[in-house]
């Protein structure tokens, strides 16, 4: 399989497929054209000396800076260096991937004066699995993300590190055994390989495809729960959720009302309880208004994958060179800290229903879901770990982008955070899925003081699925090898095909 980028419609699932299963790029032939215009216009400003930010100009607040038509090719080349100041744990390879693919779209629109041979050239990189050291700190968001995507493009000049076959090496070298030519930069060249919204994007892209799987993954959680308590299931009757038409909402309540059916555990009202408490009957309103958030923020990241974020933007058609502010993340930002709350209260609900079935009255199940409590803890000190992921995503799911910090000498005096918003959002997202895990754990562990008994369609696949992987607590264990490989069930999406793939009515 081979992706043709275009600039125009790449989407969340592409990033996924070359980021994390190594899908192959091209750019499509129609977009070399445009991108040999707006070079030949890049090409006349350099020739004629006009004044063109980034192009004949320094950078930031050094735009007053007339730069030579000699000096052109060492300005891309200090731009680079300059900026490649990044700290902290570099980012994860998959990371970097979708960064390279995201910068590489981006540039093929034709808006940015780069010459086709420069991203085949990063192409060829990604195709080979170059993949550069990217540090994970030092963006503000604004102007892009100078820092990171400058640590991107070191390699590309033979220059900085990279990571080739698993080995961490000089980019020179990694160029060199991967059989790729660095290319040397030349006018605008640099600026464009930097100035945009590709890393924030790129994380961002996964964080939303990630943050679906979990919502199934919580909506079959949440149907094990409340099968486990013998939950009132006319909570989720599709004319309640009619009256109140929410799409996430209204998804979520079919999700478990297919999840559950045939079970012999859900009960009437009246059997057990005349009402469930708010973890368990309000399942499909909380999940449901995280689910419209993703749903806002797939439609913004969407967006911003076919999106020119390069400044200043070429308009050859049009005869014009633009210096706008497209770079500036504050749509990422927002969107990503929106993420990052919605997938927080679904952590939080799960604890809540996690807490319900540790101390259950109903008779069948011993506290702690554990014979011979006492001499045994059981799955008590699990919920403690839930309790402390909660907590600390409510530090998390604060809002990065509202804040701002002025920089370049206030030239650049509003910036968008968005970078740290999207990596906040990944934060969360793996403390989401051990929170699940934990869930998925207990009500499994739950349903073995029932059986045998006729279980959900969706919830008896689930929880086979679980036991082919972690067995019954009889007796005190070590339990984290456990969490662990639900965890990975989670991630991986297994656990919401087994739980979901059954057939599901139509919304």
């Amino acid at each position: 399989m081979m992706l043709t980028l275009d600039g125009k419609h790449l989407t969340i699932e592409d990033v996924v497929l070359v980021s994390r299963h190594g899908t192959k790029v091209k750019i499509a032939p129609e977009a070399i054209g445009a991108m040999n215009e707006s070079r030949e216009m890049v090409c006349r400003l350099v020739e004629t000396g006009e004044v063109v930010y980034g192009v004949t100009t320094g950078f930031g607040k050094l735009s007053n800076v007339t730069i030579s038509k000699e000096e052109t090719t060492e300005l891309q080349k200090n731009l680079i260096r300059s900026h490649s100041v990044g700290v902290g744990e570099p980012l994860s390879e998959e990371a970097v991937r979708a960064i390279m693919l995201l910068r590489a779209n981006t540039l093929v629109r034709g808006n940015s004066g780069i010459r086709p041979e420069v991203l085949h050239t990063l192409l060829e990189m990604l195709n080979k699995g170059v993949h550069p050291v990217i540090p994970s700190q030092g963006s503000v968001g604004a102007s892009g993300d100078l820092v990171p995507l400058s640590h991107m493009t070191l390699p590309l000049i033979g220059e900085g590190e990279a990571v080739y076959r698993g080995v961490h090496m000089q980019g020179s070298q990694a160029m060199h055994e991967a059989g790729i030519n660095p290319v040397e930069l030349s006018a605008k060249e640099g600026l464009a390989l930097i100035n945009g919204t590709s890393v924030m994007t790129g994380i961002a892209a996964l964080a939303v495809y990630d943050s679906e799987v979990l919502l199934d993954t919580a909506d079959i959680a949440a149907a094990m729960t409340i099968e486990a308590l013998r939950g009132i299931d006319s909570a989720f009757d599709e004319a309640v959720n009619y009256v109140r038409p929410h799409p996430g909402q209204i998804t979520s309540a079919a999700n478990l009302r297919n999840v559950l059916k045939g079970s012999d555990l859900i009960s009437p009202a009246g059997r057990f309880r005349i009402q469930d408490p708010y973890s368990l009957r309000c399942t499909p309103q909380v999940h449901g208004a995280s689910r419209d958030a993703v749903a806002y923020v797939r439609g913004v990241v969407e967006i911003e994958l076919n999106s020119a974020t390069d400044n200043p933007l070429i308009f050859p058609a049009l005869g014009k060179v633009i210096s706008a502010g497209n770079f500036h993340g504050q749509p990422v930002a927002l969107a990503m800290d929106f993420l990052g709350i919605a997938l927080s209260e679904v952590a939080n609900i799960s604890n809540c229903r996690n807490s319900q079935l540790l101390a259950s009255e109903m008779p069948e199940l011993p506290p702690f879901l554990i014979e011979n409590g006492g001499l045994n803890s059981g799955c008590m000190i699990v919920q403690y770990t839930t309790a402390a992921l909660v907590s600390e995503n409510k530090i998390l799911a604060s809002p990065a982008s509202v804040d701002s910090i002025p920089t370049s000498a206030s030239q650049e005096d509003h910036v968008s955070m968005g970078t740290i918003a999207a990596r906040k959002a990944g934060s969360i997202i793996k403390n989401v899925t051990n929170v699940l895990a934990i869930e998925l754990l207990c009500a499994a562990q739950a349903f073995e003081f029932y059986l045998p008994c006729r279980l959900g369609q969706g919830t008896e696949k689930t929880f086979c699925l679980i036991r082919e992987h972690v067995r019954r607590v009889d007796k005190d264990r070590i339990l984290y090898p456990d969490i662990n490989k639900i965890a990975d069930l989670v991630s991986c999406g297994d656990i919401a095909r087994a739980g979901l793939n059954i057939g599901q009515e139509t919304n």
